[in-house]
C-alpha cells in the first residue's frame, strides 16, 4: 500500500548518488589514532588519518583509555536514567566541575551530545520577548536549537561586523527583553574564527550576551586550550560556551554547556535534552577528565604546539603545490575542490596513496563548494606530514586539480 513512498525513497538515494553526494562510512579496524587501519574493497589498507577531530592525538592516549576502563569498574556501564531520577553518579559531578574550572565559568552540566547541548539552551533560556541574533555559517545544532526557541530570530552574514550591528540595532528598537548573540567559536567547515574581540566590544554597546560554541577550539586553541575566548582575552564577555568532549578531550562523545550557576541551574530543570536522555557513560566522564588534566597541563601545551607546527607545515606544502586553500592558522585545512565528483575521486586516490581523507559534499557544505576537509592532529609527526603533501601531490595530478 506504501509503494509510492518506497519508490520515493529509491529515488531520493538515487538522485544522492548520481550527484556524487553519497556519504560513505568506511569501517575502520583499529582504534582512533594519527594512522588508522580501514577496511577496504582491497582489504585492510593502514592510512593516515587525516580527517579525525583528534585534535591533541588522545582518542587512544593509554592512560584516557584506562580511566575509562577505571570508571566502568568503578561505577558501571551505564546509568539506566536520566539525570534527576537516578542517573548522576559522583563522576558527573567531578567532570561538571572540572570543565567549569578549566573553562573559566561557576558550572556546567553535561548532555548526551554537543547537538543535544545546543539544542536545549535556547528554548530554555529565550521566550517570545527575547531575540537570537546568529551567524549564518553556525552549526546545524545551533540552527535547529534557534527554531526550537519562540524568540525573534535575526541571521548575519559570516563575520561581518556590520551586519551584527545591523541585527542589534533592530533588535533593541523591536523592544527585545535579551538579545543573544550565537556563534561558531571556530567555523568548523572552513576552520576559520569568529572575530570575538570586535563581537564582545558591540555586545557590550548594544547590552547583549554572547554563546559561543566552542567544539572545534575546546582543548587546543588559545591559553591552554581554554577555548576562542581565551584566545581573543575576552572570556568574561562570553556568558555561555557550548562544547563537547568527542573531539580533543578524548574523542568520545558528550556535550556541556558552561555559563553562571543560575544559568545551569535552570538548564537542568527546563532542558528537554537533559531531562529526556540518559546520563553520560561513567567511560566517558572518566575518560573525559582523564583529557581535561592532560590538555591543562605543561605537556598539553606541548601537544598543542606540535599540532600548530603540523599545520603550518601541512598548510605551506600544499599552498606550494597550488591547491587552493581557505586561509586560516586552525588545525582544519580545507582543500577547495568545488565539484563533489572530484572531491570523491580524489579521495579515492589518497586513500590508495595511503592518506585518509573524506570529500566533503551537500548538504554539509554549500553545493558548488565541495572539499575535502583535512584536519591535523598531534599524533602526526613532521615525516607524517611531508608524506601526506607528497601523495597530496600525487592525487592532485591523477585527479586533475593539479596541472
Amino acid at each position: 500500500m506504501q509503494n509510492g513512498f518506497y519508490a520515493r525513497i529509491e529515488a531520493t538515494l538515487g538522485d544522492i548518488e548520481s550527484a556524487g553526494l553519497t556519504k560513505v562510512e568506511r569501517v575502520m579496524l583499529s582504534p582512533q589514532a594519527g594512522s588508522v587501519s580501514v577496511d577496504t574493497p582491497h582489504g585492510p589498507r593502514v592510512a593516515l588519518n587525516l580527517c579525525a577531530n583528534n585534535y591533541l592525538g588522545l582518542a587512544n592516549d593509554p592512560r584516557i583509555v584506562e580511566a575509562s576502563i577505571e570508571a566502568t569498574r568503578s561505577w558501571g556501564a551505564g546509568l539506566a536514567s536520566v539525570r534527576f531520577i537516578c542517573g548522576t553518579q559522583a563522576i558527573h559531578k567531578e567532570l561538571e566541575a572540572s570543565i567549569a574550572a578549566y573553562l573559566g565559568y561557576e558550572d556546567a552540566i553535561l548532555f548526551a551530545a554537543a547537538f543535544d547541548a545546543n539544542g536545549g539552551v535556547f528554548e530554555t533560556l529565550l521566550g517570545p520577548e527575547d531575540a537570537v541574533i546568529s551567524d549564518s555559517l553556525n552549526h546545524a545544532s545551533i540552527i535547529d536549537g534557534v527554531r526550537l526557541s519562540k524568540a525573534q530570530r535575526y541571521r548575519f552574514a559570516n563575520n561581518d561586523m556590520d551586519a551584527l550591528e545591523s541585527s542589534l540595532i533592530e533588535a533593541r528598537a523591536g523592544g527585545a527583553r535579551t538579545i543573544l548573540i550565537v556563534t561558531d567559536g571556530v567555523f568548523s567547515m572552513d576552520g576559520s574564527f569568529a572575530k570575538l574581540d570586535e563581537m564582545a566590544a558591540l555586545a557590550t554597546k548594544y547590552d547583549a550576551l554572547i554563546m559561543v560554541d566552542d567544539c572545534h577550539a575546546t582543548g587546543f586553541v588559545g591559553p591552554k586550550g581554554a577555548g576562542t575566548g581565551a584566545l581573543y582575552d575576552v572570556r568574561d564577555k562570553v556568558d555561555i560556551v557550548t562544547g563537547t568532549f568527542g573531539k580533543a578531550l578524548g574523542g568520545a562523545m558528550g556535550g556541556f554547556i558552561a555559563a553562571r550557576a543560575s544559568v545551569i541551574a535552570l538548564l537542568r530543570q527546563r532542558a528537554r535534552p537533559y531531562l529526556f536522555s540518559n546520563a553520560l557513560a561513567p567511560a566517558v566522564c572518566g575518560a573525559s577528565i582523564a583529557a581535561i588534566n592532560i590538555a591543562q597541563s605543561v605537556e598539553g601545551d606541548a601537544l598543542r604546539a606540535r599540532l600548530d607546527a603540523n599545520a603550518t607545515q601541512f598548510r605551506a606544502g600544499l599552498s606550494a603545490l597550488g591547491f587552493d586553500l581557505l586561509p586560516g592558522s586552525h588545525a582544519i585545512i580545507p582543500v577547495m575542490l568545488y565539484d563533489a565528483h572530484k572531491a570523491v575521486h580524489m579521495a579515492k586516490i589518497l586513500l590508495d596513496e595511503g592518506v585518509y581523507t573524506t570529500p566533503f559534499s551537500y548538504p554539509v557544505v554549500p553545493h558548488d563548494k565541495a572539499r575535502i576537509r583535512t584536519q591535523m592532529s598531534a599524533a602526526h609527526t613532521h615525516a607524517d606530514i611531508e608524506m601526506a603533501i607528497a601523495a597530496f601531490k600525487t592525487a592532485g595530478h591523477a585527479s586533475g586539480v593539479l596541472s
